[in-house]
């Protein structure tokens, strides 16, 4: 069997990544910084970049790091964060259950929010044959790749130069911004669109949840809004389909 780095869509999938890699490297260099200034030893930064590979997490991780919270604070806000993964693991299912057991978790560490949505951009529905499925295993390789060395060595950079980058100059909302950037390529239907709109309102209205359960609570109303719509939309469509349209 042909190795997934010669598969064509291993190279589909870095040139994807290579889109937002700017933004990324940026909001890597940032939490490099950030790590070392958290007061963290130099092995501990090193572990953490390399293990946790979760910069919205080790962003807020480490305030409370510095703080000196009980590790119990620090575990439950990182889950909060990450709880999305969860979202994404659910779909992403379908598309993996035919690998192993290992192939998958290695697939979960090497995915992040970039990957994911753009490999469900790519293939909307998994695929059915070997074929198939061989070209969405090289796409999400490829992808998956360039995201971590991007990130590790934008990180190690970061840690590199902290004391000759400013925390101040905030670089890490490159990131946020390539992010929406995919965000706003994906809002393709009028449920999306409200989903974003009803997602994005909601955090900002309970930011001052703690643990950044604002996060959680937005995902969750904006999947119960769009539940409660969805059927009633489809319904609707499939009347109109079903009406005959008069001839001029």
């Amino acid at each position: 069997m042909t190795a997934l780095y010669k598969h064509p869509e291993f190279r589909i999938g870095v040139r994807d990544m290579l889109t937002v890699a700017p933004g990324m490297a940026a909001w890597g260099l940032m939490t490099g910084v950030a790590m070392i200034k958290s007061g963290m030893s130099l092995v501990e930064v090193l572990l953490m970049g390399l293990l946790v590979f979760a910069g919205s997490s080790q962003l807020a991780a480490l305030p409370l790091i510095i703080a000196g919270a009980p590790m119990w604070v620090v575990l439950a806000t990182t889950l909060c964060v990450n709880l999305r993964f969860m979202v994404f693991s659910v779909h992403m299912r379908a598309y993996v259950m035919h690998q192993s057991f290992w192939r998958r978790l290695v697939s979960g560490y090497f995915t992040t929010d970039p990957t994911y949505v753009q490999f469900t951009k790519r293939f909307p529905h998994p695929a059915e044959d070997a074929v198939g499925k061989r070209a969405q295993e090289a796409y999400l390789a490829g992808n998956s790749a360039l995201g971590w060395v991007n990130w590790m060595a934008a990180s190690l950079l970061g840690i590199a130069l902290a004391n000759s980058i400013p925390v101040s100059w905030g670089l890490g909302f490159a990131g946020i911004l390539a992010l929406m950037g995919i965000m706003n390529s994906l809002a393709t239907t009028r449920l999306r669109e409200l989903a974003a709109v009803v997602a994005g309102s909601v955090a900002v209205a309970t930011y001052a949840l703690p643990l950044k359960l604002n996060i959680i609570v937005a995902i969750v109303l904006a999947i119960a809004v769009c539940l409660m719509l969805e059927k009633p939309m489809l319904a609707a469509h499939a009347i109109q389909a079903k009406t005959p349209t008069k001839e001029p």
